[in-house]
């Protein structure tokens, strides 16, 4: 109660000074009470505050920032904020690694937020299969078991997909970014993860 009164008290001068005399001239010109509310949006974006969509060319960065691809004179440019810089396309295939491990791979799971579903590596266990393979890191996120795509599925059924596998090494694909990269506005397409899972884009370890 004590902190908060003090915090009221030091609020109300700016309160008082806040207020401004009827008769008071408006400080802006009278130009500038012209402008609509949006005319800044309209002069940085185009005439409808939305650039033209280009989308051959649109990636997930581009959905991460909202960014809008514009073509001019045969030269493509990006119209938006700049990228953050841990920003890891999860459509590229070099950002994808992949192994085949016997069980028990020695391999600590954790699942990802229940919104966006999937797991990623928590941890390595020591003198593992999975440590001496040397592939997996902590954070790797599990994209699929030999052919399934695991991505998204809840944390039972993702690791179940794993020891279902009567396979006598399991492979697995793993995306190595953050979630927020693999999953949401800024992730790969379900169409891209499917053709690629299916091993029409080569995964490099």
């Amino acid at each position: 109660m004590k902190s908060r009164a003090l915090l009221i008290a030091s609020a109300a001068p700016s309160i008082v000074s806040a207020f401004v005399p009827p008769n008071a001239q408006p400080a802006l010109p009278s130009m500038a009470l012209k402008m609509g509310l949006f005319d800044g949006v309209k002069e940085a974006f185009g005439a409808d505050g939305m650039g033209a969509l280009d989308g051959d060319r649109e990636t997930p960065i581009d959905r991460w920032m909202g960014w809008n691809t514009k073509k001019d004179d045969g030269q493509s440019s990006v119209v938006g904020s700049k990228a953050p810089q841990d920003f890891v396309d999860s459509m590229d295939p070099k950002n994808y690694v992949t192994t085949s491990l016997a069980k028990p791979m020695g391999i600590v799971f954790e699942e990802n937020d229940s919104k966006v579903g999937g797991i990623f590596v928590l941890e390595i266990n020591p003198d593992s299969n999975a440590e001496s393979d040397g592939t997996i890191r902590p954070g790797d996120q599990l994209v699929a078991v030999g052919t399934k795509k695991v991505s998204g599925l809840q944390f039972e059924e993702a690791l179940g997909a794993i020891i279902e596998s009567t396979e006598e090494k399991v492979k697995l694909v793993f995306f190595r970014g953050p979630a927020k990269f693999l999953y949401g506005p800024a992730g790969a397409s379900q169409e891209w993860l499917d053709e690629f899972v299916a091993g029409e884009a080569k995964v490099e370890a």
